[in-house]
């Protein structure tokens, strides 16, 4: 028996210090790319814990090693509610349509290696910001990369 997905997920913008985002283009959708996303696994999982979770097994990126210190891991505060896509909603409890989204930011050294799961992704791809905003098929995915700069302190 499967378990129904929740409607509470992380969106994981990882990025290097030149602002350059990691994409990743999912394995049955061909053409779909995104940044870092998945859902709590429980209803009392820190989500700290899932963005930490989701972020190793879509990337093999482990937050809090020498590396990628905890603290590069960054809650923007911010949640999207949006309509989960027809195609996905059969995952989740009949009747939930509606999901929770909340942002979070993650900056790694230029040239971190990626290890995607060929289960989720087949493809993976270092862009410029607004590049990567653009090639998106989300959109609270591309907003939150077009906020990058902003959230960073920086120019656009």
């Amino acid at each position: 028996m499967t378990r129904d997905k929740l409607p509470c997920s992380v969106l994981v913008v990882i990025h290097t210090p030149a602002l350059d985002v990691l994409l990743i283009e999912r394995a049955r959708q061909p053409g779909f790319w995104q940044s870092v996303t998945g859902s709590i696994d429980h209803p009392d999982e820190v989500l700290r814990e899932t963005a930490r979770r989701e972020v190793l097994e879509e990337t093999g990126i482990a937050v809090g090693s020498a590396a990628v210190p905890e603290a590069a891991l960054r809650d923007w505060g911010l949640c999207n509610v949006y309509e989960i896509y027809p195609t996905w909603r059969h995952r989740y409890a009949p009747g939930v349509w509606k999901n929770v989204e909340h942002v979070w930011s993650l900056q790694v050294p230029a040239g971190t290696p990626v290890t995607l799961s060929p289960r989720e992704h087949r493809a993976a791809r270092w862009l410029p910001w607004h590049e990567a905003a653009a090639a998106c098929f989300s959109a609270s995915n591309a907003d939150a990369i077009r906020q990058l700069p902003r959230r960073l302190g920086r120019a656009s």
